[in-house]
């Protein structure tokens, strides 16, 4: 590891700090913490007292950084959780073999999930990783405390937050760099994706799936979709709800229009959610009526086309 290299490291792990990420070293090209354990702590400086994990010892001190970066060329790992980031990993097939060519990859999964849950991807800071999969970094919600998740988005999609990390751009291992491939700023965790992370408690707030199933002979999707919007307006930062609230009004009305879901359900688990946001019930009521016929207009004539 040659001194530009070791500095390049150091670079990467001030830049992430700069950018409040909470960073610790990784051993020199892996991916696995270079910190002691609980077997081997030592008991002193940062562990004076009780043992410190990782998680607990990261930091955004220039001056540890320096002193940690300074000797030796460590990856650099951010500690999702306490960097206040929620990290959407998209994976590559592992096997390369017969029929692997056909197989879906994290990137192609995440956005057939979206396309599902009527959004866009998302535009955010994106990071290549030494697999060729890609790192989505988002902010976490005020106040909310995620943990990791393995495949609960769907096949080859992890998230990494509290209790997880990930391996920074500008560290390398023996897969190749980490690269990052979009700078966009780190955009909020979407509300929807944040519903399908959530605890379950707080995602049937205001809808239960089953009940919504059992009483109208509704599809899975259609329910779970109800779910997730309804929670995503509960979770909606002040100056995102009434457009969250639209939002999930035109993802809704489709089902209403394919008769998968009672208007009467739509509207009353929405009005229930945007109240619980904070919003007036008159507001409510006027963009959940605008959002749902604009989709149910829309909607209808695609299935008669």
């Amino acid at each position: 590891m040659t001194h530009q290299a070791r500095s390049a490291l150091l670079r990467a792990a001030l830049d992430a700090a700069e950018h409040g990420r909470a960073v610790f070293p990784l051993r020199p090209g892996t991916k696995r913490p270079a910190l002691h354990g609980e077997e081997s702590c030592p008991g002193i400086g940062d562990c004076a007292g009780f043992h410190r994990k990782w998680e607990d010892r990261a930091t955004t001190d220039p001056g540890r950084i320096r002193r940690a970066w300074g000797d030796v060329p460590f990856n650099v790992g951010i500690a999702t959780g306490p960097s206040g980031l929620v990290v959407v990993d998209l994976d590559l097939p592992k096997h390369k073999g017969k029929g692997s060519a056909d197989t879906p990859s994290g990137v192609t999964t995440f956005a057939a999930l979206c396309e599902r849950a009527g959004h866009p991807v998302p535009t955010t800071l994106t990071v290549r990783t030494a697999s060729g999969g890609q790192h989505l970094y988002f902010t976490a919600p005020e106040g909310a405390r995620l943990g990791n998740s393995a495949g609960r988005l769907g096949k080859r999609i992890d998230t990494r937050a509290w209790g997880g990390y990930v391996v920074a751009p500008g560290s390398t291992t023996s897969g190749g760099p980490y690269v990052v491939t979009d700078a966009a700023p780190v955009a909020p965790l979407p509300g929807w994706l944040y519903a399908l992370l959530a605890p379950r408690q707080a995602a049937r707030a205001v809808i239960d799936p089953s009940s919504v199933r059992t009483a109208y002979r509704s599809s899975r999707y259609a329910s779970t979709a109800l779910t997730a919007e309804t929670a995503a307006v509960q979770h909606a930062g002040e100056g995102e709800r009434n457009a969250t609230l639209l939002r999930a009004a035109r993802a809704l009305g489709r089902f209403i229009a394919w008769g998968d879901l009672p208007r009467s359900v739509v509207e009353e688990a929405l009005q229930e959610a945007g109240a619980w946001a904070g919003l007036p019930d008159a507001e409510c009521r006027t963009t959940i009526r605008s959002g749902l016929n604009w989709s149910i207009a829309r909607n209808q004539q695609r299935r008669t086309a």
